[in-house]
């Protein structure tokens, strides 16, 4: 699917998606055929308001999108969370990765009708989703036949499980979060500050990790004492250190990609990364844009929705 913008000073919506992050709001202007008419941006994520404070941050961007009448705005990601707008309960895997229910949000702007999609949790081994769920329904609207894993990489890398048109298994690694923590609050902040990167020195580590995952922490250790002693370039203890974590977690998770078929859904960078790594075990996956997924995920909530209330009329 791919997605036509068009932007102009008299955009009327006839429906709105949103995805609603910790730190980022983005909406687009939809019309009822899919295409995107204007989008907006702003960093009124999710941890940054109050929940009496979501209504006016979405009217901020959409208010001149809205014609007469109410406009149906369909909303996913951190925007349900317990500490959102309103909580939106999870669907338990096994589960589609499409909701059956949507939560509706309290608003005193009679225009709008705001309906949030659930996350995803699973039981044993604990584990949540909110967001990852609307991608990965997006590419399973373009994919309708991928029986599979699904990985989605970002602070929280998400591996997936998919059968039969439903998310069977899942599990949450840390990987990006710890990075960012290890560069930033740690002694090996001094040793990786820099926008430089060295291939090379990011293919060595997923090799050495893969081989030899239990020796992690004494080889994030190893990148500060390198630049001490030996002069190691910043740019290769930083490629070191993101291929070191990415390589532990692809030996962590192998019981999901060993044998199957993959697709990747995430940024350019992060998702290359990803790739080139987990090309070292043979493994070549199916590339896909976030931001695209997301969009797809929730045009087919709203048909979804839309279809469900002719249903009930």
């Amino acid at each position: 699917m791919t997605f036509e913008i068009r932007e102009g000073l008299m955009v009327k919506a006839d429906w709105i998606a949103v995805d609603w992050g910790t730190t980022s709001l983005r909406t687009w202007a939809m019309s009822s055929s899919g295409t995107v008419l204007a989008e907006a941006q702003s960093d009124h994520g999710m941890g940054a308001l109050r929940p009496d404070g979501f209504e006016a941050a979405l009217l901020d961007l959409i208010s001149d999108w809205l014609p007469a009448g109410k406009t149906h705005v369909i909303a996913c990601g951190m925007v349900g969370a317990r500490q959102g707008w309103v909580e939106a309960e999870y669907s338990r895997v096994p589960c589609a990765p499409t909701a059956s229910t949507l939560t509706r949000a309290p608003t005193t702007d009679p225009r709008l009708d705001v309906q949030i999609l659930p996350g995803v949790c699973q039981m044993s081994p604990a584990d949540v989703m909110r967001g990852e769920e609307t991608q990965i329904a997006g590419f399973q609207s373009l994919n309708p036949n991928f029986d599979g894993v699904i990985t989605l990489p970002g602070s929280h890398t998400k591996w997936v499980h998919m059968s039969a048109r439903e998310i069977v298994s899942f599990q949450t690694v840390m990987t990006g979060e710890m990075f960012a923590a290890l560069s930033d609050h740690t002694v090996l902040r001094h040793s990786v500050r820099t926008d430089g990167w060295d291939e090379e020195a990011f293919d060595t580590a997923v090799d050495e990790i893969l081989s030899r995952p239990e020796r992690l922490a004494a080889k994030l250790f190893s990148l500060r004492a390198e630049g001490l002693l030996n002069a190691m370039p910043c740019e290769t203890a930083k490629a070191r250190l993101s291929g070191l974590l990415i390589g532990a977690e692809i030996a962590a998770s192998k019981p999901y990609w060993l044998g199957q078929p993959l697709a990747i859904i995430g940024d350019t960078e992060l998702a290359t990364l990803y790739t080139r790594a987990l090309r070292t075990q043979g493994l070549e996956a199916i590339r896909t844009d976030a931001t695209a997924m997301t969009l797809a995920g929730l045009c087919a909530a709203h048909a979804q929705f839309t279809t469900g209330q002719r249903s009930d009329a």
